[in-house]
């Protein structure tokens, strides 16, 4: 959540530089604070898909440069 980490053993909310305490902030900012978690969980998951991707396409690449050397290109 960038800046509005949870600190999960004091039950302390730090976010845009002020600290509140977990347990007592009511039930809806708690589940917008589970929202914003759940996304931020989905983000780093796709961002390592992304990642992964990139990597493959760029073994496959380097595969089909390999494969290419051997066959002479049209003019």
């Amino acid at each position: 959540m960038g800046n509005t980490p949870i600190n999960d053993k004091d039950a302390i909310l730090t976010f845009e530089d002020k600290k509140y305490d977990l347990k007592n902030l009511p039930k809806d900012v708690q589940e917008l604070l589970k929202g914003l978690q759940v996304a931020d969980a989905q983000l780093r998951m796709h961002e390592d898909t992304l990642k992964l991707l990139a990597v493959g396409r760029q073994h496959l690449a380097i595969q089909l440069k390999s494969k290419l050397e051997s066959i002479n290109p049209i003019n």
